[in-house]
C-alpha cells in the first residue's frame, strides 16, 4: 500500500473504500457515480460475507 492508501480509513460496512478502488483506475469513461454505487454494493456484500463467515463457524 501507498501512503495514499494508509490515510483512507474504511466506514463500519466497508471493505475496501471508493476512495481507494477509485485510485485503480486510470480514467472513468461514463457515470462514475453508477461505478461507485456498485462497488459499495458488491464491496458490502464481501463485507457481510466476512462477517458471517466469522460469526458462524
Amino acid at each position: 500500500m501507498d501512503q495514499e492508501q494508509k490515510k483512507i480509513v474504511p466506514k463500519p460496512g466497508e471493505c475496501i473504500p471508493w476512495e481507494v478502488k477509485r485510485q485503480e483506475y486510470p480514467k472513468i469513461v461514463g457515470d462514475e457515480e453508477v461505478l461507485k454505487k456498485t462497488w459499495q454494493e458488491v464491496d458490502q456484500l464481501a463485507y457481510t460475507y466476512v462477517w458471517h463467515v466469522l460469526l458462524s463457524f
